[in-house]
């Protein structure tokens, strides 16, 4: 077994370290099992890799949203929407027109095939001044929980400020629908949205993807989707937090159990409900796990944002460093002590304003720099 050591510094608000990152190399892949199985120097009474500590200044956020917050199975995934809903209904609603600023619309991509047709979310300027620059936006959940209007509370801002056109999928969920309808679905949508800009008031040639976890890892896959099948040519791709790998070969994949949000075990889930029996062999596609893309060519600019302590840290370091190596223009931003989802709320921590800052500088940059053909 062959190990390979990256060295990456390590950015927060009040410090920079350089930390050691172990990946695993040159082994088959090998379904999820126990840890000592994928990593051998974990003892019996290490157990675990040892993660990074989590920032100080989250710790009460992260306590508070893993009281209310279920723990995933396989067999409670009903349960666990429901009790997702149930959480929703009780905060206070974003108001996604912005004050009359934004147009909120919901739309329908056409059935095709064994495809249901698909509702979708659209966001829009109020004044029809356009073509804007689209934001093919692919929301969150695991694969299995989560609808269209998940995470568009971080756009419709940019939508009142900057002027921009949102499209949303509601993509069907695992275990009900599993590989590949989410990815076949969110691709339909990318092309449904690609081929009605004009109705849209979407610029043509300023179109992009982004997602936070699983929602990061459809981006990713819709993104080699629309790069292999020619159509349509997109600007950027943002990745926040991506879910990308099926494997659990990274230490990162290891380090949670209990701990944190969407630890390994909520992982387990997520990816068992989308790809059952397949999930950590060799039958599953890049476009449904991205990390297993071999050729990352021809993919637009990238930003890809991670918590250090959280379970997809390696594969997002992993998947940037490789877009790096294969031409591609890429941010890469790890947190240090962040957790999984640290900076979707508005919090005083100096982490989550960083965070939140860089992530809302770099899409002003994509929304007002007209691409160079």
């Amino acid at each position: 077994m062959i190990y390979k050591t990256y060295m990456l510094h390590i950015g927060s608000p009040h410090r920079k370290a350089a930390v050691s990152l172990s990946a695993l190399s040159g082994e088959e892949d090998r379904p999820f099992g126990d840890v000592r199985e994928v990593f051998p120097m974990c003892s019996a009474e290490i157990g675990r890799p040892i993660h990074p500590p989590f920032d100080p200044e989250v710790l009460s956020a992260l306590e508070q949203i893993r009281a209310v917050y279920p723990a995933f199975t396989l067999e409670g995934i009903p349960d666990a929407r429901a009790a997702v809903a149930e959480i929703l209904s009780g905060s206070q609603p974003f108001d996604l027109t912005m004050g009359g600023k934004v147009r909120k619309r919901e739309m329908t991509v056409p059935a095709e095939g064994d495809r249901p047709e698909m509702r979708v979310v659209v966001l829009s300027p109020t004044e029809p001044t356009g073509p804007w620059p689209g934001i093919y936006h692919t929301h969150g959940g695991g694969m299995i929980v989560g609808a269209a209007e998940d995470g568009l509370e971080e756009f419709a801002p940019l939508v009142a400020e900057f002027g921009a056109v949102v499209v949303s999928p509601d993509y069907r969920l695992a275990p009900e629908n599993p590989d590949p309808a989410p990815v076949e679905d969110c691709y339909a949508g990318l092309v449904w949205t690609a081929r009605n800009t004009a109705e849209l008031g979407i610029d043509p040639e300023h179109l992009m993807i982004a997602g936070m976890s699983a929602g990061g890892g459809l981006a990713a896959g819709t993104a080699l989707l629309a790069r292999d099948r020619g159509f349509p040519a997109l600007t950027h791709q943002i990745l926040m937090s991506p879910m990308l790998d099926d494997r659990f070969i990274t230490p990162s994949s290891k380090e949670l159990d209990g701990e944190g949000m969407w630890d390994s075990n909520d992982n387990n889930v997520g990816w068992t409900a989308l790809l059952g029996e397949r999930r950590g062999g060799p039958d599953v596609s890049a476009y449904a796990a991205p990390a297993r893309a071999t050729d990352l060519s021809g993919l637009p600019r990238t930003f890809v944002a991670c918590g250090s302590a959280e379970t997809f840290r390696d594969e997002a370091i992993d998947y940037a460093q490789r877009l790096l190596q294969a031409g591609v223009s890429v941010d890469l931003h790890i947190w240090g002590g962040g957790f999984h989802g640290f900076d979707l709320r508005e919090l005083e921590a100096a982490i989550v304003k960083a965070s939140r800052a860089t992530r809302r500088e770099f899409l002003v940059r994509a929304l007002c720099d007209k691409p160079v053909q």
